[in-house]
């Protein structure tokens, strides 16, 4: 037979707010402590009221991800590993993730839909701009969140980042060191902050290497396939046109590479192509590896982002804030000697 909390509380000699914040998983009870009220919740079958507890303790038990219906982001594979990840963290402490779409234009106001009717506990903030609209009105505010990625002043709030300036460094000097000189580089919209960090790391290490690039070589578009697709189209009628080119996203990478494919070009001989975070692993491109800038896996990246969401809604304790992550460098099949 189930007992109730104020049964669980007198049997283990406490107060009910401490044993419901044992059960919660919060920081403020000792971790004796918790785990002292667990065993005891788990022996005698306690179900806890999670209705009544959320009321009582001002929570909804809910993690929340806005994104605008117009954007790529479940239409990309990598974002749906991050939520399966997100989701495999907050299901520990039986936290819910709430996932809402947004018309562009009136984004922030769902975010203050989220805020005032305390709709959940805790914001992820993903594809970050460079000024952004929403960070600046969740400091204000003094909601908790945590970025997925920084803005141009990242200090004073929870973020996971990559090092998007290494990432595109690491592109460079690998085409570099196979003699390639014509780089071109094809990116996301600037005012995306990573977008912005991953192009200024590719002027910088061609310039250091005394390469100025043409304007010619350097495309912008949208994260789509089909940006990287108009992408390819226009640095094939360049003359002389690149022997290589590095794509910020992978989408992007998947769309350039089908239309160099379709133009009968033979990637990694013709031209070689690098692709930032590679191509999904559901893209049919059998015949070939893909060369890539590697970061850790989405899945991973999500439980990691997880964590810092529990914390900064006061489920569990922070042992940092921010965290940047380095990238790596898988070599492939789409990357040779530039062509004589």
């Amino acid at each position: 037979m189930s007992i109730n909390l104020k049964e669980l509380s007198a049997r283990l000699g406490l107060s009910p707010t401490t044993v419901s914040r044992a059960l919660g998983g919060y920081s403020d009870v000792s971790p004796v402590t918790r785990e002292r009220v667990q065993q005891a919740a788990r022996e005698s079958g306690y179900q806890p009221n999670r209705a009544a507890r959320q009321v009582a303790m001002g929570r909804s038990d809910a993690i929340g991800v806005i994104y605008s219906a117009a954007s790529e982001f479940l239409g990309n594979p990598s974002f749906r590993e991050m939520l399966e990840g997100l989701s495999h963290t907050l299901e520990q402490t039986e936290t819910d993730l709430l996932v809402a779409t947004a018309p562009r234009q009136n984004e922030l106001r769902v975010y203050e839909r989220m805020v005032k009717g305390r709709r959940v506990d805790a914001l992820l903030v993903a594809q970050t701009l460079r000024d952004d609209p929403r960070i600046d009105y969740l400091q204000r505010t003094g909601f908790p969140f945590v970025a997925y990625g920084r803005t141009a002043e990242p200090d004073g709030y929870a973020w996971l980042d990559f090092d998007n300036e290494a990432c595109s460094r690491l592109a460079v000097l690998r085409l570099l060191a196979l003699g390639h000189r014509r780089i071109a580089y094809v990116h996301s919209p600037l005012e995306m902050n990573y977008a912005f960090q991953r192009h200024a790391g590719y002027l910088q290490a061609m310039r250091e290497a005394g390469i100025e690039p043409d304007p010619a070589w350097v495309l912008g578009g949208s994260l789509a396939r089909r940006s990287g697709h108009a992408a390819a189209q226009q640095l094939l009628v360049l003359s002389p046109r690149p022997t290589a080119v590095i794509v910020d996203n992978n989408l992007g990478g998947v769309g350039l590479i089908r239309a160099l494919l379709d133009a009968g070009v033979r990637i990694g001989r013709d031209i070689s192509v690098i692709v930032n975070e590679g191509v999904p692993e559901d893209t049919l491109f059998s015949q070939f590896r893909v060369a890539a800038v590697t970061q850790p896996t989405a899945y991973t990246t999500g439980q990691a982002l997880g964590e810092l969401l529990l914390g900064v809604s006061g489920r569990q304790p922070l042992a940092e804030r921010q965290v940047l992550r380095q990238p790596g460098f898988v070599d492939g099949d789409t990357i040779g000697p530039p062509p004589e």
